[in-house]
Order: structure tokens, then sequence, then C-alpha cells
């Protein structure tokens, strides 16, 4: 991959993450509901999400999913049905108290499950990562730098993310802060049902 082709990459890359999809909505409903310190977890498995996202598509089986259509809505409406569930779980919480934030190893799961349950994702990186692969040069080393620039730029995506509805957490009451964040999760369960 030429010096050129990895910085047209890593900018298509940013110009696809700044638009919140299901995942930075969970890492702001997360952020919101706990603030910034109890995030990172849920960034660590944003992280692992995309580059397990990644490595399917770069090892080809990306194509089986988008080739699957009973298979791409299976796994759109477990991810969807989970981060509905996540959210009504949020929302239904009635006690008055400072919650506590999940344990990170939950948060972590929810993460990592919201991000890789996500198929569009893997069908976009099919589509995606060829138009900046160099024939002329080895397979392997390309995919490595993608993936990691890809990675990289996600975690920091989200850590942006984090911060910003972090500082709004101040602003909100508490139990305004677990309705904002259920009813953001319950909106990115909806938007992933019915996008196409």
């Amino acid at each position: 991959m030429s010096p050129e082709s990895w910085a047209a990459f890593a900018l298509a890359s940013v110009l696809v993450l700044v638009i919140p999809g299901p995942t930075i909505l969970l890492v702001v409903a997360q952020s919101l509901a706990h603030g910034l310190r109890a995030a990172w977890a849920t960034i660590l498995g944003v992280a692992l999400g995309d580059l397990v996202a990644i490595s399917l598509a770069l090892v080809g089986l990306g194509s089986l999913l988008a080739a699957s259509a009973s298979l791409f809505m299976a796994v759109k409406w477990g991810g969807a049905l989970y981060l509905l569930w996540m959210g009504v779980r949020m929302w239904r919480r009635h006690d008055t108290a400072q919650p506590l934030p999940p344990a990170p190893r939950h948060m972590f799961r929810d993460a990592f499950a919201v991000t890789v349950a996500n198929p569009k994702s893997i069908g976009f990186f099919v589509a995606f990562l060829p138009q900046f692969m160099d024939d002329g040069r080895t397979w392997a080393p390309q995919a490595a730098a993608m993936a990691a620039t890809f990675v990289g730029l996600a975690a920091v995506n989200a850590l942006g993310y984090a911060v910003l509805a972090s500082r709004l957490q101040g602003r909100l009451q508490l139990g305004g802060l677990r309705k904002t964040g259920g009813a953001v999760l319950v909106g990115a369960g909806l938007y992933t049902l019915v996008r196409k």
C-alpha cells in the first residue's frame, strides 16, 4: 500500500466513522449514564469488535454474509434486539441514587456484541477495502495496515463521542441520565431494524 493509498484510506475511514451508527449510540448512552471513566471498557469493546469485523471481511467471510440474505437478516435482527433489550433495561431502572456503572466486562461485552453484530460493517468492509489495495504489493502488510488504521481511528472516534456525552452528563438529572441513555439505545435498535 503506497503512502498515498494509505492517506486516502485513512481520510475515507474518518469520514465514515464520524457518522454515528448503533455502536456510537451505545458509547453515547453509556457515557451519559455512567461518565467517561466507565466508558473505557465500552471503547475497548468497540475497538475489538471493529478488529473482528474488518478481519472477517479481509479473510472473505464477509462475502458469505453478503451472499446470504437470511444470515444477514438474522445477524441484523439479533443485534437490534440486543440494543432494544439494553435500552429498555436502562429505561426501567427506578433507583434514585447515583447508578453504579455495570461491571467493565459487561460494558466491554455489550460494545463488542453490538459492533460485531452489525452485518452492515462487514459488508461495508468487503466493498470498501479493495478500493485501496494495490495488486502489485503483498496482501498481508496492506491488510494489517488497513486494520490497524481503521481500528485506531474507530477507538479515537468512540473516545471523542464519549468525552462529549460525559460533558453533558453533569447537566442532566440522575433519572434523566438513565432515561436518555435508554432512549438512545432503543433508538439505535430501531434504527438498526429499519435501515436498509
